[in-house]
């Protein structure tokens, strides 16, 4: 039975094919020591930005632009990706990766700097969709501002909330692993939102702004 569960999951993930584009974007990432998206996490990206319509959207770590690749895809052509990173190395290649997809200048909006000021000075209710997927030390404080922004129908993703495995097993207590637990915890009960959380990749939880 763990077999068949180890292959049926391996197969969800390899199910959707990435653009090349995507995947050029990928191994710049990898080439600069920011691990994207899975296939399957970015494909559910996408999928959850067309759900809702998305046309304003924040990124919480803009790493080399594939997981931002997968939301404009499943955007409207006249959606806006705002995505902040503190690393100018990054929003390089973002940029990079954009201008290979094709993408609008206009419709994306790079930006440096700490998120959480940077998402301080952004319209709260505005949003349609927040992906947050940067470090996990600052996840409380970047969700707090997610929740924040959302319009109500909006959606929250955070990336990562398996913690390589360990969220799930109760023996590991290390400070990351701990606090992505927790935050798990929290916005299952938060009465504002109404969660889901998603074994792709290394876990993505998904909520619905109530």
């Amino acid at each position: 039975m763990a077999a068949a569960k180890a292959s049926s999951l391996a197969y969800a993930e390899d199910f959707i094919t990435p653009h090349p584009v995507i995947e050029q974007a990928r191994r710049r990432g990898e080439e600069l020591g920011v691990p994207p998206v899975s296939d399957a996490t970015g494909a559910a990206l996408r999928l959850l930005a067309a759900a809702v319509g998305a046309r304003h959207v924040v990124e919480v770590g803009t790493g080399a632009g594939s997981s931002g690749l997968w939301l404009l895809q499943g955007m409207p052509h006249d959606g806006i990706l705002t995505s902040i990173d503190v690393e100018p190395e990054h929003q390089r290649a973002a940029r990079a990766a954009f201008s290979e997809a094709g993408i609008p200048p206009q419709r994306t909006r790079v930006i440096g700097g700490d998120a959480v000021q940077v998402m301080g000075r952004l319209t709260d209710g505005a949003y349609d969709l927040v992906l947050v997927d940067a470090d996990e030390e600052s996840y409380p404080a970047y969700v707090d501002q997610a929740v924040r922004l959302l319009r109500v129908g909006g959606v929250l993703a955070v990336h990562g909330m398996l913690g390589h495995d360990k969220v799930a097993d109760p023996a590991s207590r290390d400070t990351v692993t701990t606090l992505l637990r927790d935050l798990g915890k929290a916005l299952r009960d938060d009465d504002r939102l109404l969660p889901a959380l998603l074994p792709v990749g290394d876990g993505l939880l998904v909520a619905v702004r109530r």
